[in-house]
C-alpha cells in the first residue's frame, strides 16, 4: 500500500520528535543515574534509577502517542491547500476552464504553486477562446465559396434551358469560389505550419525574396493602378526559406491590395543590428492605431472593407513566420494614411 504524504510527513515528524525526546530523557536518566550513586546507598540508588528510568519510559510513550495526532493534525492542516489545488484540477475541463483555486494566507510554496496554477488556467482559457473564434472564422471563410458553388450549380440545374452564356458565367463563378478556397487553404496550410516550429535552417537572402515577391504582384499592382518600388539590399537570415518567402510575399500582397487607386507601395530589405530586415508601407486609408494592434489576428481585416480579396491572413502569417523564426513584426500606421510593415529576423 502506498503510504501518502500526509502519512510520509507524520512519520517525519514523529520520528524527528521520538529522536529527540529520547536522547534528551536517556541524557538525564544517565546524569540522575550518576547523581543517585554519588549521594546515596548503593541498594537505593539502584532502586531509584530503576524507578525513574520506568517513568522516563512511561513519558516516551505518552510523548509518542501525542506526536503521532499532532503530526497527524499538522501534516492535514499544511496539505490542505494542496487539497484544494487537486479538486480544482479535477474539476477543469475543455468546457469549464472558469475555476479558480485563489488560495489566501501567507505567500509560501503551497501559495505559489495555486497562483502558478490560476496562471496557467488563464493562458489556457485565452487559447481555447482564441482556438474556438479561429475555428469559428475559419468556418464561416470556407463556407462562404462553397455556398457560391453550390448555389451556382443548383440554379443551373434547376435550368434546362440555360444558354451557354449562363452555364459560362456559371463556370466562372465556381472557379473564382474555388480559387478563393483553395487561397484560405493554402493560409491556414502556411499558418499551421509556422507555428508548428522550423523543421529545416538555411541562409536566405531577403533581397531577392522581394523581387521576387514584388513580381508575382506586378499584375495585381497594375489592375489597382499601385506603384511598386523596391529597394533590395542584401539582408541574410536564417530560417525556413518557404515561410521566409511566405512572409514578405503576403507583406507585399497585403500592402497592394489594401491600398487605393494611384497609390504606392515600397519594399525595402537591409541589414540592422546584425539581423535582417523587411519593410513594405503603402499609402491607403487612415488607420486606427488600436485597429493596427489587431490586424495580426487571423481573419482580422482592421475594419477595412472594400472588394479586397483576401480573408485576413496575411498579417497573422506574418507574425507567426517572424516569431517562428525569433524575429518579430511591427506594425504602425502611417501619417496621411496606410500602413507601416516591419520584419527583423536575427541571423
Amino acid at each position: 500500500m502506498r503510504a501518502t504524504i500526509r502519512a510520509r510527513l507524520t512519520a517525519g515528524y514523529v520520528g524527528v520528535f521520538c529522536l529527540s525526546t529520547g536522547l534528551v530523557l536517556l541524557v538525564s536518566w544517565a546524569l540522575l543515574d550518576r547523581h543517585f550513586d554519588r549521594t546515596l546507598p548503593e541498594p537505593l540508588a539502584s532502586d531509584t534509577a530503576s524507578d525513574v528510568g520506568g517513568l522516563y519510559l512511561l513519558a516516551f510513550a505518552g510523548a509518542l502517542i501525542l506526536s503521532v495526532g499532532a503530526g497527524w493534525a499538522l501534516a492535514g492542516q499544511l496539505l490542505a491547500p494542496l487539497g484544494r489545488i487537486t479538486r480544482a484540477a479535477r474539476r477543469v475541463s475543455d468546457e469549464r476552464l472558469d475555476e479558480r483555486i485563489a488560495l489566501e494566507g501567507p505567500r509560501d510554496e503551497l501559495r505559489e504553486l495555486a497562483d502558478t496554477f490560476d496562471a496557467m488556467l488563464d493562458d489556457l482559457g485565452e487559447s481555447f477562446d482564441a482556438q474556438r473564434r479561429f475555428v469559428a472564422n475559419a468556418s464561416h471563410e470556407l463556407r462562404r465559396p462553397l455556398t457560391v458553388i453550390r448555389s451556382e450549380a443548383e440554379v443551373a440545374l434547376a435550368n434546362p434551358d440555360a444558354s451557354r452564356a449562363e452555364l459560362r458565367a456559371m463556370g466562372e463563378a465556381v472557379v473564382e469560389a474555388s480559387r478563393r478556397t483553395e487561397s484560405l487553404l493554402e493560409g491556414l496550410m502556411a499558418l499551421a505550419r509556422s507555428q508548428r516550429g522550423l523543421l529545416r535552417r538555411e541562409v536566405v537572402d531577403l533581397a531577392p525574396v522581394a523581387r521576387s515577391a514584388v513580381a508575382m504582384a506586378t499584375e495585381e499592382a497594375r489592375e489597382g493602378d499601385v506603384r511598386v518600388r523596391v529597394d533590395p539590399e542584401p539582408a541574410e537570415a536564417h530560417g525556413d526559406r518557404r515561410l521566409v518567402e511566405h512572409l514578405v510575399a503576403n507583406l507585399v500582397e497585403n500592402a497592394v491590395r489594401h491600398n487605393r487607386p494611384g497609390g504606392t507601395v515600397s519594399v525595402a530589405t537591409g541589414s540592422r543590428n546584425g539581423g535582417a530586415v523587411v519593410t513594405v508601407e503603402n499609402t491607403g486609408e487612415v488607420m486606427d492605431p488600436a485597429a493596427v494592434e489587431r490586424l495580426t489576428q487571423p481573419f482580422e481585416r482592421g475594419g477595412r472593407t472594400g472588394a479586397a480579396p483576401g480573408a485576413g491572413l496575411g498579417l497573422s502569417i506574418v507574425r507567426a513566420v517572424a516569431e517562428a523564426h525569433g524575429g518579430r513584426l511591427r506594425l504602425e500606421p502611417r501619417e496621411g494614411g496606410g500602413l507601416r510593415a516591419e520584419v527583423s529576423l536575427p541571423r
